[in-house]
């Protein structure tokens, strides 16, 4: 929602002195830098200094970073695209964050105690309506939540292990990146959360799904509009990439990001598939070396790890080997 600035000028002057102060951030009047130039938020107080008329009143009189009608333009959607991408990277620069783990998964995996809520509630169903279909696959498909809810309990112990134990990332230590909505996402969150850690959640605009879960840092909570800036922002900082069984969003990040290795548009990073009988039955990766679309030494850009535990160990492993490489 954007604020007219000619009807109200407390709320605008009250909106840009809390813009640079920025929780966490060094955005702050004393560690600001001198500058000739009047700072940002005189400037805009001084522009609502003026005569009411007809010129002021005027939409084309607002300056330019304040008028929202102008900004979402079409013709404006580079300096969106740049807007989306400087902000969560000045407020993660802030925040002194330079290496992350980037966990991705399922958001309809539900934690262990809400699908055997589930699964009593379907069987209750299914008790009193026996001759209907539709409560026996009901059923059946939250059996499968209960046992896929186990992924959610691994995300959770990663989540804490990554955040809980030192890394060897550019700065010594990991940060936990999601897609920060719920189900996979949120225990990884929720599992640095645990371990007392700042943990990063990246939001996108959807219909469906797109609010942000609990356990997200939340002056490290960021929400995009551009698929294409918020892929660019896991791959930023990302020292390591686990994907969790998960649907057309999850494989959309996994396969861009093992293209992105294969073409060496990216430093290789480890690649962590959770859960190798979920992976098998999905996807039969050696079909494309027998058929020649790939080498067969690209099946090693990633690999299968089944615990927690496994995944830490990989990941502490390869990220100081990449670090050492570096120095």
């Amino acid at each position: 929602m954007f604020i007219e600035p000619r009807s109200a000028v407390g709320k605008i002057n009250g909106a840009v002195e809390h813009s640079l102060v920025w929780k966490g951030s060094v955005m702050t009047s004393g560690a600001k830098r001198r500058s000739p130039f009047p700072p940002c938020d005189q400037e805009v107080k001084s522009s609502l200094l003026h005569v009411e008329s007809p010129q002021t009143r005027s939409p084309s009189y607002t300056l330019a970073y304040l008028d929202g009608n102008f900004l979402m333009r079409d013709e404006c959607r580079p300096s969106r695209l740049q807007l989306e991408y400087l902000k969560a990277d000045l407020v993660q620069l802030d925040h002194g964050i330079l290496s992350t783990v980037v966990i991705f998964g399922s958001a309809r995996i539900p934690d262990p105690e809400t699908a055997s809520a589930r699964l009593a509630e379907a069987e209750e169903e299914a008790r009193q309506n026996p001759s209907h279909p539709e409560t026996t696959l009901a059923v059946q498909r939250a059996r499968r939540g209960v046992a896929n809810s186990a992924y959610y309990r691994e995300a959770q112990k990663l989540g804490e292990l990554i955040s809980s134990r030192p890394g060897c990332g550019d700065d010594g230590h990991l940060v936990v990146t999601t897609g920060g909505g719920p189900g996979i996402m949120e225990a990884a969150n929720r599992g640095a959360m645990d371990a007392g850690a700042e943990s990063v959640g990246l939001n996108i605009v959807l219909p469906f799904e797109q609010a942000p879960n609990p356990y997200i840092t939340p002056d490290l909570n960021f929400q995009f509009h551009y698929f294409a800036i918020r892929k660019m922002h896991f791959l930023m900082r990302a020292r390591a990439l686990v994907v969790f069984p998960g649907g057309f969003g999850t494989l959309d990040e996994l396969f861009e990001v093992l293209t992105l290795v294969q073409t060496h548009k990216v430093e290789s990073i480890p690649v962590l598939l959770f859960g190798r009988e979920f992976w098998h039955r999905l996807v039969n990766f050696e079909v494309l070396v027998e058929e020649g679309t790939i080498s067969e030494k690209d099946l090693d850009i990633f690999r299968y790890v089944e615990t927690a535990e496994e995944a830490w160990e990989i990941i502490q492993r390869e990220t100081c080997l990449l670090e050492g490489k570096k120095q």
